[in-house]
């Protein structure tokens, strides 16, 4: 067990990250946020930033202000980043930029500065590209990538490989074969690459890669392509529109809460373990049901979702996380229940959308 008293959290200004500012705070950890609150982001401070932290307003890319924010700290919480699958290759350059070189960019300052303290670092489930699946012939396979044609047709799920019969989904362990399908899942997986590039070059520190599922909560952003699915479902309930569900709604995922997720944070630097884990709730739903539990929890007047046969080829179907590390390793295990948190989010505020001038 580490001992943390000081606590460095980037993007502590952002959805994840200030949830992980509320969870040390609670658990006595004076904190230090590093936030750039990009426009794009932000329309200026957000109304929850805590007053009893030191909020430091830099890019994570600007070496000296990550230099300064980084003096007299014992842990490092990495959570800035630019998330969700986007819009096009268009994003390219600004998630390499924000993900990589931000990233690189603290790592270096870590070196410079002679930091050994333990580091957790926001990571995603996008890394494993498509979860695992178990053949009734052949056992585990892995399938290959679900062709625009298949997707077009309805043919949704991947069959196997080698003898084309219908797949089961499982559990994926940490220890899975990556397979990154779209830009964030690469640079995801870069972030992760280079924090053990630093781990084996400072073994005083330990490198915990949490691998979020499908985080949500309070203070998620509405009406943005970025946002995750459980946000923009929010959204177009709000604004009395169905909520539009791609495929056939079937695909499964994990939807773990906010607060769940900070905690995890919190465990990882206090255990001071090294480490790869995944951060979810161990009990995997369809987005069909999690659209149909938040239109449910908004009420009787509220549209029903749509199920449009959509597809993104950046998707994957299947993705669903073992938890059996992280309960072992640090002690986590989700608190907050589907229902009762798809109850307390159709009603939990968001962050505002950034207004252009």
């Amino acid at each position: 067990m580490v001992t943390v008293v000081r606590v460095l959290v980037t993007g502590g200004a952002g959805f994840i990250g200030s949830h992980v500012v509320d969870e040390l705070v609670a658990r006595c950890h004076e904190v230090v946020v590093l936030d750039a609150l990009h426009p794009e982001v932000h329309d200026g401070p957000p109304t929850y930033l805590r007053d009893d932290v030191m909020n430091l307003r830099a890019d994570v890319r600007d070496p000296d202000a990550v230099a300064a924010a980084l003096r007299g700290v014992d842990a490092v919480c990495h959570q800035a980043a630019m998330v969700g699958l986007g819009v096009d290759l268009g994003d390219l350059t600004g998630y390499v930029s924000h993900n990589g070189l931000g990233t690189a960019v603290l790592l270096e300052a870590m070196h410079r500065g002679g930091f050994g303290g333990p580091l957790a670092l926001a990571s995603s489930m996008v890394v494993y590209g498509e979860g695992r699946y178990r053949c009734p012939v052949d056992g585990g396979v892995r399938p290959g990538l679900r062709t625009p044609e298949d997707l077009a047709a309805g043919r949704f799920d991947p069959r196997c490989p080698k003898c084309a019969n219908p797949l089961e989904a499982e559990a994926i362990p940490e220890d899975a074969t990556t397979d990154p399908r779209n830009v964030y899942a690469a640079t995801k997986l870069h972030q992760e690459h280079l924090c053990r590039a630093y781990e084996r070059e400072h073994p005083e520190t330990s490198v915990t890669a949490l691998r979020y599922h499908n985080v949500y909560g309070a203070r998620m952003p509405r009406d943005t392509p970025y946002a995750g699915v459980a946000s923009i479902i929010r959204s177009s309930l709000e604004r009395s529109d169905p909520p539009r569900v791609f495929e056939d709604g079937e695909q499964l995922r994990d939807f773990v809460h906010v607060t769940d997720v900070a905690r995890a944070n919190a465990l990882a630097l206090e255990a001071g373990v090294s480490g790869t884990y995944n951060v979810a709730s161990g009990r995997p739903r369809s987005v069909g049901d999690m659209a149909r539990a938040l239109a449910e929890a908004f009420g009787s007047r509220a549209p029903a979702p749509v199920v449009t046969g959509e597809f993104r080829l950046g998707d994957v179907r299947h993705v669903v996380g073992s938890t059996e590390r992280a309960r072992c390793d640090l002690g986590f295990e989700a608190r907050v229940g589907f229902e009762e948190g798809m109850a307390t989010f159709a009603t939990a505020p968001l962050r505002e959308p950034v207004h252009a001038a």
